[in-house]
């Protein structure tokens, strides 16, 4: 996590930056996930891809082992897109499970494992995943 006041990185349970002393999602001037310089009413960080628009509450964040063991479990189905909000893609896969009697199951497993490893890292609206 970076101060979004000076870009500094901070401790994921900081309440205030050491450096300029802002608290926590204080700022706008850097993304909070990569620590790269933003313009003013910048959407969606240019480096990270991640939404910058407002602090996300910790309530509306995913939770990564929750989507990866979804993935690893019940990936043939799309549940783990469905979870992080990927419908479309959800659907294709189960679509692919029906019609391959369980082979394209095989795509949602590597999905949950690649998200457990971090490869995968936001959901479908880009606010990043939670630990």
């Amino acid at each position: 996590m970076y101060c979004k006041n000076c870009g500094n990185e901070m401790d994921n349970v900081a309440a205030v930056c050491v450096k300029c002393g802002a608290p926590r999602n204080a700022g706008n001037r850097f993304c909070p996930n990569c620590g790269a310089e933003t313009a003013p009413g910048q959407a969606v960080c240019l480096r990270c891809g991640v939404a910058l628009s407002q602090a996300v509450p910790e309530g509306e964040r995913k939770s990564k082992l929750v989507a990866g063991l979804l993935g690893i479990f019940l990936g043939g189905w799309g549940i783990h897109n469905f979870y992080l909000g990927y419908t479309t893609k959800g659907v294709i896969q189960l679509i692919l499970t029906i019609c391959t009697c369980g082979i394209a199951a095989l795509w949602g497993f590597i999905e949950g494992i690649l998200i457990l490893c971090g490869k995968i890292n936001v959901d479908a609206k880009g606010i990043p995943l939670k630990e």
